[in-house]
């Protein structure tokens, strides 16, 4: 695969011009870099196409005019051009033209692939977006199936400067298959700030994936460094430059573990050009009461079971009474009356019906009132939809819909459900023992909604009982990642924001560190409310380094025996020592290896047990080292990072420092999850490990 790479000189040219390469430059290079410089003008030419609308007299009023200008502004957003991220990183030469209408309205037999769409002054698209149909070769071309590519060229940058290009001859014999030098670099291109797209370096697996159909809900097992995330987020963009209408009405949502790790991804995105793509975490779903307390485990996890919906489908209802006398409605000088028996059947009727709570509540009015009607008619009258509603609305009908059909207020349901044994009881007789009844209570119950304690569990119960009541909106697409993690009670909540559309669902058994967390996929998908759909396994590892995921494979056999050990596709080892220190040496041991990774380009993860990291900080102010806290964006005069072990899930650094695994085991409630936790702090290095330890390492680390 030849390689073509050139440190030349470049000419001073004036601010905001496009650089001009040394006359040195070879000829394809030289060809390259202008048709990047033209591209780049073509893209401000686009933009202040834009920026010259004049819609002061388009609009009719001022919503309209309101509506407009934000749809402009949002269109000039997406046009930006950013000088430090390539605009096109690879080309496609079809050996014939291909069949497919473009989007663009462009066909051809060479095209640019980029982060968007770029085209001429005559509309001839320059760049194409890496999402059209005609770009899909150049993720899945192979020698075995050149999909009518002759050629695939790679693009090489430095900073926003086209430095090299590497072909590729699918269909040439005489050319051996070699693995691409570009590729490679890219993947392992030090990273300071927040996390990248992968646009430029998607394997074919991964492309399978991103442009699954927006039907269908995928799961995605991916070992650490399989680029499960990007993989989700660069799906997400697929499916609103493919679905766009059909998504912009219905939605769509990223859902993370945690606001640092949104933080962290928030910016993929918008450099694929999407800007207005929801993220929250599954808190913020549900927070309908304020959160300020805090479950022991064996709570959280009796909460966050699967059988505590049926708890609450009881408590809901079980304020539904047969009445036991009918209703008299007065109207002039007749009266109407609905017996006792007519009047029964119809709550027997909404009931047996098991429609959401709150919407039989709505309902029934009507139907008793359609009762009445049916009487009117049979005495000659001819009532229409204003007197039924009238009926309707009789003091009356409300006293008896009150009494048969109360209304119920969520949160004042599960705050009884907690706080009083008999309805407890009542509710999940047959269902939870007495044992996990007691577990589940409230210690000290609350006096009201204000003053009550609300767990994050809780939070989850009362979003629960909301649904029962009132149906949840659904969104046209959800991104849950991170979710091995998720109580089944958690995956019902996110369920219920896709139950009309689909899901992509990423997450790795292995790095389950909660109570409850996932024990197979076709369990979790089954409390999503998508049993039976596609799971796909990445394992082919390509940012962890080849030497650090065999050592952390080795805790696989004990924490997921049923998983194969991920490989890497990488070359290099990386930087890799494990080093003992003496008893009382740890800390100033950290403070060195700080020093050290920080000569080296690119982020720095130092990684602790919680309980240490206070006094990890302070030794960290002493030596004068900088640091930042999770989620807090890093920059070329702060790359050291700070991260608890908790908070590290789905994080990642050129260079990481661990500190003392045995403290970071001892931390989580078993030993099973502790390994689980040291699993994932051990997988987030993309360039170099340091792990140090005073105290023995766990077994399978040891041999």
């Amino acid at each position: 695969m030849p390689s073509h790479a050139q440190n030349q000189r470049t000419t001073p040219v004036p601010s905001g011009a496009a650089e001009v390469p040394a006359d040195t430059s070879p000829a394809p290079l030289r060809r390259e870099r202008d048709h990047l410089a033209a591209s780049r003008a073509a893209l401000r030419a686009m933009r202040e196409d834009v920026e010259a609308l004049d819609i002061s007299d388009v609009t009719g009023n001022w919503v309209d005019a309101k509506i407009l200008a934000s749809t402009i502004d949002a269109r000039i957003k997406a046009l930006a051009d950013l000088s430090d991220t390539p605009l096109f990183f690879g080309r496609l030469d079809y050996e014939h033209a291909p069949g497919v209408e473009l989007a663009e309205g462009a066909q051809g037999e060479s095209f640019y692939i980029g982060r968007r769409h770029v085209h001429d002054a005559e509309g001839e698209p320059m760049v194409i977006d890496w999402r059209a149909p005609v770009s899909q070769p150049f993720y899945r071309a192979s020698r075995a199936e050149p999909m009518d590519v002759l050629l695939r060229r790679r693009f090489g940058y430095t900073g926003g400067e086209l430095t090299a290009y590497e072909d590729e001859h699918l269909t040439d014999p005489g050319e051996s298959e070699t693995a691409s030098k570009l590729l490679q670099t890219e993947i392992e291109r030090p990273r300071v700030g927040p996390m990248r797209d992968i646009v430029a370096t998607i394997q074919p697996e991964q492309d399978e994936i991103v442009r699954a159909g927006v039907t269908g809900t995928v799961c995605v097992q991916g070992a650490p460094g399989t680029g499960k995330t990007a993989v989700g987020l660069h799906r997400v963009a697929y499916l609103l430059y493919a679905h766009r209408e059909r998504l912009a009405r219905t939605g769509t949502l990223v859902i993370g573990p945690n606001a640092s790790f949104l933080r962290y991804i928030e910016q993929v995105l918008p450099a694929l050009g999407e800007l207005h793509v929801k993220q929250a975490t599954v808190d913020d779903l549900v927070a309908h009461v304020p959160v300020r307390g805090a479950d022991p485990a064996d709570a959280a996890r009796i909460k966050g079971d699967a059988r505590m919906a049926e708890v609450l489908r009881r408590a809901v209802r079980s304020g539904i009474r047969m009445p036991t006398e009918g209703v008299v409605v007065v109207r002039g000088s007749r009266r109407w009356r609905v017996p006792a028996y007519e009047l029964e059947e119809i709550v027997r009727e909404m009931a047996e019906r098991d429609i959401r709570y709150g919407a039989a509540h709505d309902a029934l009015p009507q139907r008793i009132a359609h009762a009445v009607l049916v009487q009117m008619e049979r005495a000659g009258e001819a009532p229409d939809d204003r007197v039924q509603d009238a009926v309707a609305r009789n003091t009356a009908v409300k006293a008896a819909v009150k009494q048969c059909w109360p209304p119920v207020d969520p949160a004042k349901l599960v705050l009884r459900l907690l706080s009083e044994p008999e309805f407890l009881a009542q509710a999940a007789e047959g269902i939870l023992d007495a044992q996990e009844q007691q577990t589940i209570l409230w210690a000290k119950p609350a006096r009201g909604l204000a003053s009550a304690k609300w767990s994050a569990a809780d939070a989850v119960l009362v979003d629960e009982a909301r649904d029962l009541v009132q149906r949840t909106p659904s969104l046209g697409h959800v991104v849950l990642d991170e979710a091995q993690d998720l109580s089944p009670m958690q995956y019902r909540a996110v369920g219920r924001r896709c139950s009309t559309g689909s899901a992509t669902v990423l997450g790795d058994i292995a790095q389950g560190t909660t109570p409850w967390s996932t024990a197979s996929w076709a369990e979790a998908l089954r409390h999503l409310g998508k049993p039976g759909s596609r799971v796909e396994e990445l394992t082919r590892g390509f940012r962890v380094p080849r030497e650090v995921i065999a050592y952390a494979s080795r805790l696989l056999p004990e924490i997921a025996p049923d998983l194969a050990p991920a490989t890497s596709v990488r070359e290099a080892g990386g930087d890799f020592a494990v080093r003992p220190v003496g008893a009382g040496e740890l800390t100033a041991a950290v403070v060195a290896a700080c020093e050290e990774a920080l000569a080296h380009e690119g982020s720095i993860g130092l990684i602790a047990a919680d309980p240490d990291v206070a006094a990890l900080g302070a030794a960290l102010d002493a030596a004068g080292l900088a640091y930042l806290a999770p989620g807090e964006e890093t920059s070329a005069q702060a790359r050291l990072t700070l991260v608890p072990a908790s908070l590290a899930k789905g994080l990642e650094y050129d260079y990481v420092v661990l500190a003392e695994p045995a403290a970071i085991v001892a931390a989580e409630p078993d030993r099973r999850t502790g390994l689980r936790r040291l699993y994932v702090t051990l997988t987030r290095a993309v360039s170099g490990l340091t792990v140090l330890h005073a105290q023995e390492l766990p077994a399978a680390l040891a041999g």
